[in-house]
């Protein structure tokens, strides 16, 4: 029974690194396969033609392969987009977006919508989220069946991905909306906090530079963080974790959105800057939805001359200078991106928080750190979705289940 147990675990194992290199590099030969994973020639062989035979994997011809090539030609793999589909939804404040990808990774249909998450009753949120979902799904015929839902919220969620914990964009908090969805799909979902699905893009598409580490900081109304340690997405045992706009940067300061004072985000976030800028108080009730446009008019003026729409960005600056310190005190230094519409007033901010940073124990090593700049973190968010929930058909689905295509159990 041991040996059974281990000879399974064996063959997952290697069907879920084969999956994995052909995901990462479409068009790859068994030879390529066999240098990135270590396995066998006859074991990738073995496999491969398992995979075809099953529907998941195809044969490929490489770009700019001559017909003329001397010898036996490499045979290309790459994922056979009808095999699955994986639908995402990001909830975000007043808006709902939703896309279904076929096994490849390609955007087959979108759906998006605008749903005033305030104000809406519990129930009725939970309500237009499925039917969204359905109208999506039920708007693409074709292809094979969706066996993945991964949803990105903005907040707090359980770390198991199955809650809603707290968000600033609803006042409904504990809201169980994997156990909601999969009683209505009889699908597998998994809830994820949407800086965390920012980090996953970012680092599967900047391999290179990301593949240990990354700190991915969202700047917006709201200030959120994904972390990448050791080449894996950090969350806690209790929640999503890597909350860094609620540390504190100034105890019993500033009133933040959450219902604290001094919190990071209650300096840096959009509605903390326009605040600081308009003068009207740091206890003053934070404004639900500052537009991007008014931020990038606030911008123009903080440029202009010295004044309080200036030092609103500086002091949004040493916020997260001395926040991004205390973090490099705790893992050290890390590559970082700095992604969402406050990027595009970073010119403004980044001073205050090289100086800020420089202050800090953690930051005084921190060496010529090199912020990348994203100014649209909505298509992260999705491709972080889509990416975590293709990775789970590879590693839960396809690499257990020989010649199925139906989830391995909704969990």
């Amino acid at each position: 029974m041991t040996g059974g147990v281990r000879h399974d675990d064996l063959r997952r194992q290697n069907r879920t690194m084969v999956l994995s290199a052909v995901r990462s590099v479409p068009g790859v030969s068994r030879t390529e396969i066999a240098r990135r994973t270590g396995l066998s020639h006859s074991t990738i062989s073995a496999i491969s033609s398992d995979l075809i035979e099953e529907g998941i994997l195809r044969q490929a011809k490489p770009e700019g392969q001559a017909e003329s090539r001397r010898g036996r030609p490499q045979v290309a793999l790459e994922t056979n987009p009808d095999a699955a589909r994986v639908a995402t939804v990001v909830l975000t404040l007043n808006t709902l977006s939703l896309s279904l990808f076929d096994y490849s990774g390609k955007s087959v249909s979108e759906r998006h919508c605008r749903l005033p998450t305030a104000s809406v009753g519990r129930r009725e949120l939970t309500d237009r989220i499925g039917d969204e979902l359905a109208a999506l799904m039920g708007g693409c015929t074709t292809g094979g069946p969706c066996l993945r839902i991964t949803m990105a919220v903005q907040g707090i969620v359980d770390a198991r991905g199955r809650e809603m914990l707290w968000s600033p964009i609803t006042p409904h908090t504990h809201i169980p909306l994997a156990e909601i969805l999969e009683a209505r799909f009889g699908i597998p979902v998994a809830v994820e906090n949407d800086c965390n699905m920012i980090a996953i893009a970012i680092r599967e598409r900047t391999p290179d530079r990301y593949r240990d580490n990354l700190v991915a900081v969202l700047l917006s109304n709201g200030i959120g963080m994904g972390l990448i340690l050791g080449g894996r997405l950090f969350t806690g045992t209790i929640s999503s974790g890597g909350e860094f706009g609620h540390m504190i940067h100034v105890p019993d300061g500033a009133l933040c959105r959450c219902g604290r004072h001094g919190c990071i985000e209650a300096y840096a976030g959009n509605y903390a800057i326009m605040r600081n800028a308009r003068r009207q108080g740091e206890w003053a009730l934070p404004e639900s939805d500052i537009s991007e446009q008014e931020m990038v008019a606030l911008a123009v003026e903080a440029r202009a001359a010295e004044g309080p729409e200036r030092e609103a960005f500086r002091r949004a600056g040493r916020a997260i200078g001395y926040g991004l310190g205390s973090l490099f005190a705790l893992i050290d230094p890390a590559p970082v991106a700095i992604v969402g519409p406050g990027t595009a007033a970073f010119d403004i901010i980044e001073p205050a928080l090289r100086e800020a940073l420089l202050n800090t124990a953690g930051g005084q090593d921190a060496g010529p750190l090199r912020f990348e700049l994203e100014l649209d973190e909505r298509p992260l968010i999705r491709a972080g979705c889509a990416h975590s929930a293709l990775a789970y058909l590879d590693e839960s689905v396809f690499a257990l289940q020989a010649g199925s295509l139906q989830p391995a159990g909704v969990a």
